[in-house]
């Protein structure tokens, strides 16, 4: 993959990745409600979703989503209902102090992050983009789509690193009760707001 073709790649990518959505949203609540560290398997779980998705789209099965639709409506049902239930966790999550020695409730495990990858109908279409758009044809196709692999693992790494770096600080900044459920409603509603994006 020639350089330029390769740079106007991630660009399409980094917009993807570092605009507010689902992903973003939960790594943000994570981030503040459990800090930075006990995140990062959140954000690992987000990335091997992406990189199986990815894989799927690029080797066929994410085909299928284009010759029948009735499955393109099944994925965005379940997409909506699992952010709704994340919603749900999100905003009902208990106040916690992270500058205390106490071990708060286990974080989001990374099977979840994952979980969302292949249920959500906007990030299949991402990798769809991707692989249609930057993919190239004969000999060069398999080196391609792991560049585009490369390209998602690099903005994966550093837009994650941003929204739980936002997260952990504002999960800093929030010393109270009322504070703390307020934001964790707040990114809770956003969540959920964000099945809306599934249906535009």
């Amino acid at each position: 993959m020639e350089l330029s073709l390769f740079l106007s790649m991630l660009g399409f990518l980094w917009v993807a990745a570092i605009t507010p959505g689902p992903n973003n949203m939960l790594l943000t609540a994570s981030g503040a409600n459990f800090g930075f560290l006990r995140s990062l398997p959140l954000m690992i779980g987000i990335m091997i979703g992406m990189q199986v998705m990815l894989l799927l789209v690029a080797f066929g099965v994410g085909g299928l989503l284009l010759l029948y639709p009735a499955l393109h409506l099944i994925l965005k049902i379940a997409g909506s209902l699992y952010l709704l239930w994340l919603a749900w966790k999100i905003g009902s999550a208990s106040y916690e102090k992270l500058e205390t020695g106490d071990v708060p409730l286990a974080p989001m495990p990374f099977w979840q992050g994952g979980l969302l990858q292949l249920i959500n109908p906007k990030a299949w279409l991402m990798a769809l983009g991707a692989v249609a758009s930057f993919s190239l044809a004969g000999d060069a196709y398999r080196s391609s789509v792991m560049a585009i692999s490369i390209g998602i693992v690099t903005v994966n790494i550093i837009s994650g690193a941003i929204w739980l770096g936002f997260g952990t600080l504002i999960g800093r900044i929030l010393r109270s009760r009322r504070a703390w459920a307020i934001f964790n409603i707040s990114m809770g509603m956003l969540t959920a707001a964000c099945v809306l994006l599934i249906w535009h």
